[in-house]
C-alpha cells in the first residue's frame, strides 16, 4: 500500500514555483499591508468627489490599479492553499487574504455607486473618454437595473468573505476531515483518498477492485452527508438573498445575468444533451459491457477504459512532446508558452496530503498561468494537462491583449480554449496512427474524457443543479435526502436500464466544488460544443481557421460569447452547433463498435 506523501517529501523540480508571484509568504503579507494603505487612500480621495469624467476616470485608474495587486495576492494565497490545505502557514495567509478583500470590497463599493447614480450620457462619456473603460462602462449599464442602496451594497461588500464560507468549509470537509481508511483486495491493500479513487481506483479495470475502492469511498462519503448539504443550503440560500434583493424572478436568472447569456442557451444545453446523447452513451456503456465481460454494467463501470492495455505509460517529460506536436498548429508564440510552463515550473505535477483535487489553471492578470494537475503517469493525463494549458493559452493572450476588466470572458465561454486543446490532442494523435488498438484507444479516450467528462458527468450535474434551484425558488431548505433522491433521478434518466445505478451513486452530488461557483457545470457542454465545431473548422480549412481562434483568444471579454463564438464563425444562438457535436460522437461510438469488431477478429 502506497500512502500519499506529505507536501515537503515530494520532489520540488514537479512543483510549481510561486516565486514570480511573491518570494515568499512575508513578501505576500507585506503587499496586503500596502493594499490596506492603498484601498484607504482611495476612498479618502474619491468617495463624494465623483463629479466630472475626468474624476471618474482617474478614480476607476486607481480601482484597476488596486485590483491588478489584489488579483495577484489572491492567487498567491489561493496556490499554496491548493498545494496543501493542511498547511497551517497557507490557512493563516489565507485568512489575511480573504480579510483584506472583503476591506477592498468595502471601501469600494462606493465607486459602482456614485458612478451609476450618474446618467447614461455621463456614464457613455467615461468609455468616449478612455476607451480602456468603454466595456467597464458597457458593464455598470447592464447592471443598473439591478444595482442596490450604496449601504445596502456597502453592507453586502462587508460580508463577502463571510458568503465564501460555505465553500471554504467545503473544502476542509472534502480534503481534511474525511478519513477513507483502505481496502484490501486478493491479498493487496489499498490506500484511499480522493486522490486515488479519482486518480486511478475509480478506474481500475480490476472489476473487484473498482466496485469495491467505489462502496467504501461511497461508504464514507456518506458519513458526512448531513454536513455537506448543510454547507450547501447555506450557500444556496445566499445567493437566493441577492437574488431576491437585486430583483431577479429566479437564481438562475440573477446567475446567467453574470454570464450574459440568456435562459435559452441555459436550458437548451441541458435538455438536448440529456434527451439526444444518451442513446449515443447507452451504446458506449453496451460496449464497455461486452469488452469487459461484465454480468451487468453498474454505474461504478462507467469509467473504465474500453482497452486499458493500449494506454501507454508515459513520463512528466515525456508529455512536453505529445502536447508540442499536437498544438504545434497554434503557432510560435503559443508553444512557446507551452516550454515555457514546463521549463519556469508553472505547473504542479505532484501527489500529495492536502493537495485540492482534480486539474486546474489560474491565470492571475499580470503574472503566468500556474496548472495544478496530479500526475498519474498514463496517456490519458496529456488530455488533461493539454486542457489545462489551453485556459493557459487563452489568458496568456487575453491578459497581454486586454485590461483587466477586459480580460475574462463569461464563464459559458470558459470552457471552449481547453476542450479545444483536447480536441486537436486527439486529431493529432489519429493522424499519426496507423495502429487500429491505439486508434480505438485514442477515440475511446476522446469519449470517456473529453466527451463523458464534459457532456455527461457535468451536464448531470448541471441538470441536478437546476431541480436544486427549483427547491430554492420555492424558498424549500435542501437537505441530504433532498440532494441524493435529484441527483439518482437525473442518473437514472440519463442511463435508463442498460446502467444499473448502484447504491452510493448518489452521492455524487458531494464530490464537486463547482457547485460553489453558479452554473458552473453547464458551461463544459458548452465550451466543448464550441470546439467541437472549431477544431473540425480547423481540420478542413487550416491556418485562415487557426488565425481566427487565436483572435477570439486575445479577445478575452471584451465580447459577449454569442459575438465570441460568431469571431470564431459558429452561431450558438440556434441548436445546430450542438446537434452537430452530439452527432460528432455518435460516429465516434460507430468508429469505436467498428474497430472493436475488427480487433476482436
Amino acid at each position: 500500500m502506497t500512502e500519499l506523501k506529505h507536501r515537503s517529501e515530494v520532489e520540488e523540480k514537479y512543483t510549481w514555483d510561486l516565486t514570480p508571484l511573491f518570494k515568499d509568504d512575508d513578501s505576500c503579507v507585506k503587499a496586503i499591508e500596502g493594499v490596506k494603505v492603498d484601498v484607504t487612500a482611495f476612498q479618502d480621495k474619491h468617495q463624494g468627489n465623483i463629479e466630472t469624467v475626468e474624476q471618474a476616470v482617474l478614480a476607476i485608474d486607481d480601482y484597476r490599479a488596486i485590483l491588478e495587486e489584489l488579483v495577484l495576492i489572491g492567487t498567491y494565497s489561493n496556490l499554496r492553499l491548493s498545494a496543501d490545505r493542511s498547511d497551517e502557514a497557507a490557512q493563516k495567509l489565507g485568512a489575511l487574504t480573504g480579510s483584506l478583500q472583503t476591506e477592498v470590497s468595502t471601501k469600494t463599493s462606493f465607486l459602482t455607486s456614485e458612478l451609476l447614480d450618474k446618467d447614461e450620457d455621463f456614464l457613455n462619456a467615461i468609455g468616449e473618454a478612455k476607451a480602456d473603460y468603454a466595456h467597464f462602462v458597457e458593464d455598470l449599464l447592464r447592471s443598473k437595473p439591478y444595482q442596490l442602496e450604496p449601504n445596502v451594497e456597502k453592507a453586502l461588500a462587508a460580508f463577502s468573505s463571510v458568503f465564501k464560507g460555505p465553500y471554504d468549509l467545503y473544502q476542509k470537509t472534502k480534503l481534511l476531515d474525511i478519513d477513507f481508511g483502505s481496502f484490501t483486495v486478493d491479498g493487496k491493500e489499498y490506500a484511499l483518498s480522493y486522490l486515488a479513487f479519482e486518480g486511478g481506483l475509480e478506474s481500475n479495470p480490476d472489476k473487484y477492485v473498482r466496485r469495491t475502492a467505489f462502496k467504501q469511498f461511497s461508504d464514507s462519503l456518506r458519513k458526512y452527508q448531513e454536513t455537506t448539504a448543510g454547507t450547501y443550503d447555506i450557500h444556496l440560500k445566499q445567493e437566493k438573498a441577492e437574488a431576491d434583493l437585486r430583483g431577479f424572478d429566479s437564481v438562475i436568472d440573477y446567475l446567467l445575468h453574470g454570464q450574459k447569456v440568456d435562459r435559452e442557451l441555459y436550458d437548451r444545453q441541458i435538455d438536448t444533451i440529456t434527451e439526444q446523447l444518451a442513446p449515443h452513451m447507452r451504446r458506449y456503456a453496451k460496449l464497455l459491457k461486452k469488452e469487459h465481460g461484465l454480468e451487468q454494467m453498474k454505474y461504478e463501470d462507467l469509467k473504465i477504459p474500453l482497452d486499458p492495455d493500449s494506454e501507454p505509460e508515459i513520463s512528466v517529460e515525456e508529455s512536453r512532446k505529445y502536447i508540442l506536436d499536437a498544438l504545434g498548429i497554434m503557432g510560435e508564440d503559443y508553444t512557446d508558452m507551452i516550454n515555457r510552463a514546463f521549463d519556469e515550473r508553472w505547473i504542479d505535477f505532484v501527489q500529495n496530503k492536502g493537495k485540492s483535487t482534480g486539474a486546474f489553471c489560474s491565470s492571475p492578470y499580470g503574472s503566468h498561468p500556474f496548472v495544478l494537475i496530479s500526475w498519474s503517469s498514463l496517456m490519458e493525463e496529456v488530455f488533461v494537462l493539454a486542457h489545462e494549458l489551453g485556459h493557459a493559452g487563452h489568458f496568456y493572450n487575453a491578459n497581454r491583449s486586454q485590461n483587466i476588466f477586459d480580460a475574462r470572458p463569461s464563464m459559458y465561454f470558459i470552457e471552449a480554449p481547453s476542450t479545444m486543446n483536447e480536441m486537436l490532442m486527439a486529431n493529432h494523435l489519429l493522424e499519426n496512427s496507423k495502429d487500429p488498438a491505439f486508434k480505438r484507444w485514442v477515440i475511446s479516450s476522446i469519449i470517456s474524457r473529453t466527451y463523458y467528462h464534459n457532456f455527461v458527468t457535468h451536464l448531470l450535474e448541471a441538470a441536478y443543479q437546476r431541480e436544486v434551484y427549483k427547491l430554492v425558488d420555492n424558498y424549500e431548505t435542501v437537505t441530504a435526502s433532498a440532494l441524493n433522491k435529484i441527483k439518482r433521478d437525473v442518473i437514472e434518466k440519463f442511463w435508463g436500464d442498460d446502467v444499473e445505478i448502484t447504491e452510493g451513486a448518489e452521492l455524487t452530488w458531494m464530490r464537486q466544488p463547482h457547485y460553489y461557483m453558479g452554473l458552473y457545470p453547464y458551461t463544459y457542454s458548452a465550451g466543448l460544443t464550441i470546439a467541437t465545431e472549431m477544431s473540425q473548422r480547423i481540420l478542413n480549412e487550416g491556418q485562415p481557421a487557426i488565425d481566427d481562434w487565436l483572435n477570439v483568444l486575445k479577445t478575452g471579454g471584451k465580447e459577449n460569447p454569442v459575438e465570441l463564438a460568431n469571431m470564431a464563425g459558429i452561431d450558438i444562438t440556434t441548436s445546430q452547433p450542438l446537434e452537430n457535436t452530439i452527432a460528432y460522437i455518435g460516429e465516434l461510438v460507430d468508429q469505436l463498435e467498428a474497430l472493436t469488431e475488427e480487433l476482436d477478429k
